[in-house]
């Protein structure tokens, strides 16, 4: 493998169309689309500056490298990559992607990243900006801390660990999502979605987990909740008290306490939900 050191690049298409290289403390500057249609390339301590550094490449390994505010478009229709101790300081990155694995990696305008991928693993990133994962299919996220609405809008088959999630309209149009350990805060959390599952979370939520078909919830705390499980099936095992929930679909529901129950008869049918509070 041929190895680049200490090299400082300038020019549109710098490096195009190269295969098996290791590129090291160098630095791609003002120009776009360094990396296109390269092949088996292992970067570590690089710095990309401009728009569109990795297209349309195969087999990308980066590792203690930077993403400046000016490389917007980063990392587009790439198959196999790994980042690593990676700082991503532009929006829209990594898109139209698969194979995806982000270890210690930190989005620091992650704002329309992550879109349209597949099979991806997330391993203690930290991300900031609005509509963060949209439309992926196949995500394990262990780790995740995001400050940011409309998350994971349109995800299938999602498994997310220890992880914290705050900001509104998360989880929305989903399928196939379980959620374990994790503290989530915004409002209308999960609504049109399918088949989700919470395990030990937190969730502080107005109008939340609506219109949403088999959502359950199992050893959940709820504070600060209101107004949840509008035209949902649900059976939740909730942990403490909920502040209200309002016309159900159908399921059960058990709490310590509920502080309010609207059930209005011309909406839902009443009894096709169950509501158990206090063990009672």
């Amino acid at each position: 493998m041929k190895e680049i050191l200490n090299e400082h690049f300038t020019g549109e298409r710098a490096l195009f169309h190269e295969t098996e290289l290791r590129i090291r403390s160098s630095v791609f500057d003002d120009s776009e689309s360094p990396l296109k249609h390269c092949r088996y390339i292992d970067i570590s301590d690089c710095t990309f500056n401009w728009s569109y550094p990795v297209w349309y490449c195969e087999f990308i390994r980066m590792k203690d490298s930077t993403i400046g505010e000016n490389g917007r478009a980063g990392i587009w229709y790439v198959d196999d990559i790994k980042a690593e101790n990676t700082v991503i300081e532009a929006p829209k990155c990594i898109r139209h992607s698969k194979g995806i694995s982000l270890k210690n990696v930190t989005f620091t305008n992650g704002e329309e990243s992550l879109w349209k991928c597949a099979n991806i693993r997330i391993d203690k990133v930290r991300a900031k900006g609005d509509y963060f994962a949209m439309d992926c299919d196949g995500m394990e996220v262990t780790g995740l801390e995001l400050d940011g609405n409309n998350s994971f809008d349109g995800v299938r088959n999602v498994t997310v660990r220890n992880s914290v999630i705050n900001g509104r309209d998360a989880f929305w149009n989903s399928e196939n999502i379980i959620i374990y350990d994790s503290v989530i805060s915004g409002l209308y959390f999960c609504w049109n979605s399918r088949n989700v599952t919470l395990v030990n979370c937190t969730v502080e939520t107005l109008q939340g987990m609506c219109y949403t078909e088999n959502l359950v919830l199992k050893n959940c705390k709820l504070p600060n909740t209101s107004l949840a499980f509008e035209y949902s099936t649900v059976n939740a095992d909730i942990l403490g008290s909920i502040d209200s929930i309002i016309n159900p679909s159908g399921g059960i529901i058990k709490a310590d306490s509920i502080g309010e129950i609207i059930m209005d008869g011309e909406r839902v049918d009443a009894s096709r939900t169950k509501i158990i509070c206090g063990g009672k």
